[in-house]
C-alpha cells in the first residue's frame, strides 16, 4: 500500500480548520464549490469535480471537533474506491498543524503523483478559506497538469 503524505500549517484555531472540513459550506470554500452532503460522523459528502462522469462520495467515519477526520472513500476513481482521507489537527502556537494522509493506494501510479499534486494545492486552498474566508476550490483551483 501507498499512501499521500502532506503538512500544513494555518495561522488559525483548529476548530476553525475542523469546521471547514466537516461542513458542506467549509468543503465547497476550498475543495469542490459544488460540495453538498454532510460532513458530521455518519454523513456523506457528495463532491461533482469538473472532468468526472460522476461525483465524488466520501463516508465521514470521524469528525471529532478541532483534532481528528476521516473519510472513507464510497465513489470516484477506481484507485480511489476503499481508501481512507485523514486529517490529524493538532495545536501549534497561535494555529493549527494538519497532517494529512491519503491512505491505501494499491500502487504508485502515476495518478497517484498528480493526485499528491492536487492534495497539496487544495490544503493550500483550505489555509487560504480558513485564514481569509476566501479558498481556489475547483472550478477555481490551481491546475497543475493535463488532469486537472
Amino acid at each position: 500500500m501507498v499512501d499521500i503524505r502532506h503538512r500544513v500549517g494555518v495561522r488559525a484555531a483548529p476548530a476553525d480548520v475542523s469546521a471547514a472540513l466537516t461542513t458542506r459550506a467549509g468543503v465547497a470554500g476550498w475543495w469542490t464549490d459544488r460540495a453538498a452532503g454532510d460532513g458530521g460522523a455518519g454523513g456523506r459528502l457528495v463532491l461533482p469535480f469538473r472532468g468526472a462522469a460522476e461525483p465524488y462520495a466520501m463516508d465521514v467515519l470521524t469528525a471529532e471537533p478541532g483534532a481528528h477526520v476521516r473519510w472513507r472513500v464510497a465513489a470516484g476513481p477506481p484507485e480511489w474506491l476503499g481508501t481512507h482521507v485523514d486529517f490529524r489537527l493538532r495545536p501549534s502556537g497561535p494555529g493549527t498543524v494538519v497532517l494529512f494522509t491519503h491512505q491505501g493506494w494499491a500502487e504508485p501510479v502515476e495518478f497517484l503523483h498528480h493526485c499528491s499534486t492536487k492534495w497539496a494545492t487544495f490544503l493550500l486552498s483550505l489555509r487560504e478559506l480558513v485564514e481569509t474566508g476566501r479558498g481556489r476550490p475547483q472550478p477555481h483551483d490551481l491546475r497543475v497538469d493535463e488532469w486537472g
